[in-house]
């Protein structure tokens, strides 16, 4: 029986396109379709990156070679995500094996049109033009793709997420607690969230913002101390597993105003766990929240409406649970893997890969 070959960066590294493969794993898709993940990236130096990767190609030329690869699916983002994982479309078409461009980073329409050449940009239209399968993330891109491709199998397949037996009661979770979770960084929107925290440490005195995630820890400690707001930050580092786990049952607010997204999936995670969440209205986040229901939505850069928002929450403990209920009732429904995985399957087996 030939397999699913499933390309993307390692399940033990940080990032969204990981997590997302890791839930795949978690609820029984690589069991039920017989899927071979390869990883084609890795943490480390670039020699290890280099290693793993060459590694990938081998393999899978070594699988091509003995008809054991049915279908891939290709997980890829920006620069070198893209460029690392292209060739593996080229030996598929040549080999005429099925192929799906699942799309992940809200950076794509950035990185085509404002970084690459006009030859560049025809081999990116070259590799969505002639995939099986072009997958998305939200109504947003499935849009942008199609004013760049003429493929005309472009659909939306949201970012599943595994739905907690129960959320944890409103009563255990910490007053004036507020968790991030990503990249440290300006694009992740963290220089305005400790903006927002220096104007709201009078009116919220309980307020304790917890920063988890890889990036300049330094820089970002350096600016909480320039603020005046270093005794309600808390820098976390990478958090994942249980730790995250406590975090999303412990905290009164989810933030996340980024510059750049996809559909993130620590979003989905706090709606899951019922939290309330204050997000900017980019990528795919907006088919996640809608304002005034789940969380509320701001424009990127928003300081002012951002603090507002975070002191409201905070002030209205029965709006924050009422926020919080809506968003794990909308994951239940939309991006559950009860509700997101039938729809991969079913395209799997309409690709002429069937469940074991």
């Amino acid at each position: 029986m030939k397999k699913i070959l499933m390309v993307g960066t390692s399940l033990s590294t940080m990032g969204g396109i990981a997590a997302v493969a890791r839930v795949y794993e978690g609820a029984g898709l690589f069991e039920r379709y017989r899927v071979h993940y390869l990883a084609t990236h890795c943490d480390g130096g670039p020699m290890a990156k280099l290693r793993i990767m060459l590694w990938a190609y081998a393999r899978f030329l070594g699988m091509l070679l003995s008809g054991q690869v049915g279908l891939i699916h290709v997980h890829v983002a920006s620069h070198a995500s893209f460029w690392r994982k292209s060739g593996f479309f080229l030996l598929a078409f040549l080999c005429r094996v099925p192929s799906i461009v699942h799309l992940h980073g809200g950076g794509f329409a950035a990185f085509y049109e404002r970084q690459c050449g006009p030859l560049r940009r025809a081999y990116i239209r070259y590799i969505f033009n002639h995939a099986s399968r072009v997958l998305v993330l939200s109504s947003g891109w499935q849009a942008w793709v199609r004013g760049m491709s003429r493929n005309p199998h472009v659909e939306i397949m949201f970012n599943p997420v595994s739905l907690p037996p129960i959320a944890a009661p409103w009563s255990a979770r910490q007053a004036g607690s507020v968790l991030f979770l990503g990249k440290l960084g300006q694009a992740k929107g963290v220089d305005d969230l400790l903006q927002a925290c220096a104007e709201l440490t009078q009116r919220c005195p309980s307020l304790h913002l917890a920063l988890g995630g890889d990036g300049d820890r330094s820089a970002v400690q350096q600016q909480a101390d320039a603020l005046g707001v270093a005794p309600h930050v808390d820098l976390l580092g990478w958090v994942q597993g249980e730790q995250k786990t406590r975090l999303l049952n412990s905290c009164r607010i989810y933030v996340l105003p980024s510059y750049f997204e996809g559909l993130p999936m620590s979003i989905l995670e706090a709606m899951a766990c019922g939290v309330p969440v204050i997000a900017t209205a980019i990528g795919g986040i907006p088919e996640a929240i809608q304002d005034g229901v789940e969380g509320y939505l701001l424009a990127p850069g928003d300081v002012k409406g951002l603090a507002e928002r975070i002191a409201r929450l905070l002030e209205d403990d029965a709006l924050a649970q009422r926020m919080g209920a809506a968003g794990r009732s909308k994951v239940e429904r939309q991006f559950s893997t009860a509700a997101v995985l039938p729809r991969l399957e079913q395209m799997y087996t309409d690709l002429g890969l069937n469940a074991v």
